[in-house]
């Protein structure tokens, strides 16, 4: 066959065959790793496939396997540093297994995860690792577990739903970082989370819808409440996203009567949000206000002073998530497990005793301040 004819077109499994010298369901043995072949049949066959640059139909592979060999990511933010080192925890085990991973991120919606599962089931892949933007609507998540592919949940559980997941431990997390702040001399701590929320001021669990700011929140108050501190549910602050609302949480936090004096931020994007309107309006960390915030960003180090933070294993989460999914792939079988990883406290320049005087109530800051 004149191999210049055969590469105008998408080179076939048929025609590796007829430049090998074999039967199509020999060669389709060799090139799907399934099935015996000599070695010198394989070895013809796979020469055959590198002269016409053979690629193989991973949807006809699927078809015919059961298997795609890839696996499904959804994140809630793809921008956020912290799920970026995740999936290069995932891709990394993948890819060592031989697996392609597709990554689609939710922006954190519902509705954005459920097309996304829908798109991903659709793409055949062999099972999926998701971070539920919601731990009470679940149907779409149920449906994965009914079509029979293996699902793993990362950095959040869901638990009703009776599949595996890999977390941290984010209760013991918050109240390490909360009896720092108190044995600083700290009375009024502020929390701030950018969960979703219509009412930023927090009234109760009915308006959190995930695990992990839930848990955050009872290590938060369960520390404070050992101490003998009361009543810090009215410093925390719930919905605070890039669209301008974390600049205005933070700027009316800091214009209270009884202003807090140290804000615990619930991620790296939060904290630097802090940060930014903290200096927007001629204060100084840790003189004015002190500062904690989950996840060992690049930025936490180099700013000025540098922040304290509590370090999530984030690529540990990613790497054992894909471990665990592989697996189940693999058909190992047993009760779902959780898995719990633990944090570290890096204790850096941003915490310091309250300011003498905190009953002052700061003037509301100008409009382009609160935008932040």
């Amino acid at each position: 066959m004149n191999n210049r004819t055969v590469q105008k077109r998408l080179v076939t499994l048929q025609d590796v065959a007829h430049e090998a010298g074999v039967s199509k369901a020999t060669a389709a043995r060799v090139l799907g790793s399934y099935g015996t072949a000599s070695p010198e049949v394989r070895e013809k066959v796979l020469t055959a496939a590198r002269a016409l640059g053979y690629r193989p139909n991973e949807l006809a592979r699927s078809m015919t396997t059961g298997r795609s060999r890839t696996i499904g990511v959804i994140v809630g933010d793809i921008e956020n540093p912290y799920f970026g080192q995740a999936v290069r925890g995932i891709s990394e085990v993948a890819s060592a297994a031989g697996f392609d991973v597709i990554l689609a991120n939710s922006g954190e919606e519902v509705e954005k995860e459920q097309a996304a599962v829908q798109v991903l089931l659709g793409k055949r892949v062999d099972g999926l690792i998701v971070t539920p933007a919601s731990m009470s609507h679940t149907q779409h998540l149920e449906s994965v577990q009914r079509s029979g592919r293996p699902l793993v949940l990362l950095d959040r559980a869901i638990p009703k739903l009776k599949v595996d997941s890999v977390v941290t431990d984010d209760r013991a997390a918050a109240a390490s970082a909360t009896r720092m702040l108190i044995e600083a001399g700290h009375r009024r701590i502020a929390y701030i989370t950018a969960t979703a929320s219509d009412d930023p001021i927090y009234k109760g669990p009915h308006q959190i819808s995930l695990t992990t700011v839930m848990d955050r929140i009872d290590g938060f108050l369960a520390a404070s409440t050992e101490a003998g501190i009361e009543q810090l549910e009215q410093y925390i602050r719930l919905g605070a996203t890039r669209q301008g609302a974390s600049g205005r949480i933070i700027a009316d936090l800091l214009s209270m009567p009884h202003r807090p004096t140290a804000i615990l931020a619930s991620d790296n994007v939060v904290g630097l949000e802090v940060f930014k309107v903290i200096r927007a309006l001629g204060m100084s960390i840790p003189d004015d206000l002190s500062l904690v915030a989950f996840h060992d960003a690049d930025w936490t180090s180099v700013t000025s002073p540098p922040i304290t933070v509590i370090a999530q294993p984030v690529y540990n989460l990613g790497m054992e998530s894909a471990q665990i999914l592989i697996k189940r792939i693999n058909g190992v079988a047993g009760s779902p497990k959780r898995l719990m990883l633990a944090t570290k406290l890096i204790e850096r320049q941003s915490v310091g005793a309250p300011p003498a005087i905190t009953e002052i109530a700061r003037p509301h800051p100008t409009a382009k301040a609160a935008k932040g």
